[in-house]
């Protein structure tokens, strides 16, 4: 009888103690519009369990909008040959982003173009074939 006892108690604490599977949900973005910003990356956030890019773009208003673009783990964009130092306070970019889905000033990565005409990630064919004007 004791033993009869014993497997659900088992099975319960076998299930608590599994490793949870969980991720936070990109719905915050839009992945169906895609928003180009043009501006100077202001801080680079080489960190788990994301990368973020803080960019300063100017507004209508004459002044700065800081935008918050979010991408994927350090390991994930190291292998698509990112570096610690891919991004550096002050450089030039036009960024292609997945905006946030409220209009916060922010979205998700999706590509990026320097001023020296380098690029990282999937570069929207309209994006790669014009030149940035800075």
């Amino acid at each position: 009888m004791k033993m009869t006892m014993l497997w659900p108690s088992a099975a319960l604490l076998c299930l608590c103690a599994a490793p949870v599977v969980a991720h936070h949900s990109g719905n915050m973005f839009d992945s169906q519009k895609q928003q180009v910003l043009e501006g100077t990356i202001k801080e680079f956030q080489w960190s788990n369990p994301h990368i973020w890019i803080q960019v300063n773009v100017p507004n209508a208003k004459g002044g700065v909008d800081e935008w918050s673009v979010e991408a994927g783990s350090p390991n994930l964009v190291g292998r698509q040959g990112w570096k610690r130092n891919s991004f550096k306070a002050g450089d030039k970019v036009v960024m292609t982003i997945h905006p946030m889905r409220n209009g916060d000033p922010g979205g998700s990565f999706v590509s990026a173009v320097f001023a020296d005409g380098h690029t990282l990630g999937g570069v929207p064919a309209a994006q790669a074939s014009a030149a940035p004007q800075y």
